[in-house]
């Protein structure tokens, strides 16, 4: 059995995180202080130590030095400048504070696995390899089975749809798929079906010959002929008018081609993938999408995720863009202030990473110092609505909302002593007992979270905020 040590100086977090472990199959010790840690245990004969950053005396990190085993670091969004600072210093990973049980014991039996299996096949450095190699960043689970399914089908021609939100960077998959397959010495054709005009499509993907209707005045060859030997990749598949679709759909049957105005048809050898952000099974159940050519194009589907779902990735990627808009701009290295990074890691960005991008590009140009705040990356957090952008319908009604909270305040004040409660009833029941003292910035504070995160875990635990004679403070 995997044994655990907890140091954490919140006696309900504590008693809570052992118990969830406990409950999982692992043997649990607990601390309330690094210097209590290291005088009574002996820290090497754990497969994990799960460290709160702040504790009295000596911060977290200091057992990082104390011992080999990997430390989990537990923060608050308020400080997660300092858990990135302190995987720099070898912490294994962090984890933000509140967090839900299924993320806990997802990052604990990932590290343990990790760890027993050795750091030269760890998932995590096969991930990090496989990013590097295909000109992509993150090791969120999402991205990893993304690489696994791109290492997988990269040397065969076979087609590939790929189904992403818009800038999620689905020609980066394509072009990483071109890169590891036999073709990778060939050309990569990237087209845009939606920025070509409908009249133009046929003639752009296929050609034309001379003659073949006014303005034609020398054979031409399409993009499809011009990818011959390599790979076409056809973004945006789900703009593409049904008539071209017809003839797209001969070439991917016959591996063939007949320009516009000739007679006859010509072979070409062309690995094609497809990328779309509309769900083309639906259009197609609707008639605006060809259900043959759906199935056709539909044999590896590759999913890429948004950024609000990659977790740490987002700062990671975000480092990453800044490093490469300070280059660019020929500006000294900047860095994201804390309450930056806040914003970022807290955001949804509904445009994905073309809008991280941006919002980069743009506080660069605008940073006057050496460390770039919240306010020059324009994210306005407070009138995001998460469940319009998230796709979730919204709750039921006012009614059912203060029903659910009654439910859980009685359920909270009728449960078991203190040490039975979960993190997200102890949640649950310090907003309920302060909410009519406390602002939401206090209560924020107190929870050692963000507003924004207080507001978030309101909504989804039917807590509404209280109209209160302090409501002007909030």
């Amino acid at each position: 059995m995997p044994r655990i040590l907890i140091v954490e100086d919140e006696d309900v977090i504590r008693m809570a995180l052992r118990r969830l472990l406990e409950r999982n199959d692992y043997e649990v010790d607990e601390a309330g202080s690094v210097q209590e840690a290291v005088e009574q245990f002996d820290l090497d004969s754990y497969q994990l130590l799960i460290s709160d950053l702040r504790l009295p005396g000596a911060p977290g990190t200091e057992l990082i030095c104390q011992t080999e085993s990997p430390v989990l670091i537990m923060t608050s969004y308020a400080s997660l400048k300092s858990a990135v600072d302190s995987m720099k210093k070898g912490a294994i990973d962090y984890i933000a504070k509140p967090f839900d049980h299924d993320e806990m014991i997802d990052t604990v039996a990932r590290i343990i696995s990790d760890t027993e299996s050795g750091p030269a096949t760890s998932t995590a450095n096969r991930a990090g390899n496989n990013a590097s190699s295909m000109g992509m960043i993150g090791n969120c689970k999402p991205m990893q089975k993304l690489y696994e399914h791109i290492r997988r089908v990269a040397p065969t021609d076979t087609t590939v749809l790929v189904h992403g939100e818009t800038g999620t960077g689905k020609e980066l998959v394509a072009r990483a798929i071109h890169s590891q397959s036999k073709r990778a010495s060939k050309a990569i054709i990237c087209v845009n079906c939606a920025a070509i005009p409908e009249t133009l499509i046929e003639s752009e993907l296929f050609g034309y010959e001379k003659g073949a209707f006014t303005g034609a005045n020398a054979n031409r060859i399409g993009l499809i002929e011009a990818a011959d030997g390599g790979t076409l990749f056809l973004d945006e598949i789900g703009e593409l008018p049904l008539e071209a679709q017809a003839r797209l759909l001969r070439f991917i049957q016959e591996d063939e081609i007949r320009r516009i105005g000739a007679v006859e048809s010509s072979k070409v050898d062309v690995r094609l993938i497809c990328a779309t952000h509309r769900d083309l099974k639906e259009m197609a159940h609707n008639g605006r999408f060809r259900e043959d050519l759906y199935y056709r194009i539909n044999v590896m589907k590759l999913e890429l995720p948004p950024l609000r779902e990659r977790g740490k990735d987002i700062l990671e990627i975000a480092e990453t863009l800044l490093k490469q808009r300070c280059e660019a701009l020929a500006r000294p290295l900047l860095k994201f202030s804390p309450k930056a990074i806040q914003a970022i890691t807290t955001y949804v960005w509904p445009g994905n990473i073309r809008e991280l991008e941006n919002a980069v590009e743009r506080a660069v140009i605008l940073c006057e110092g050496e460390e770039i705040d919240n306010e020059l990356l324009d994210i306005d957090l407070e009138l995001v609505d998460i469940s319009q952008i998230r796709g979730r319908k919204p709750e039921r009604s006012r009614s059912s909302a203060v029903e659910r909270k009654e439910n859980r305040a009685s359920r909270v004040r009728s449960s078991d002593p203190i040490e039975d409660l979960s993190l997200e009833d102890y949640f649950q029941r310090f907003v309920l007992e302060h909410q009519d003292s406390m602002s939401e910035t206090e209560l924020a504070q107190k929870l050692g979270v963000s507003r924004k995160c207080l507001w978030e875990r309101r909504q989804r635990l039917g807590i509404p905020r209280k109209k209160s004679a302090r409501s002007g403070n909030n």
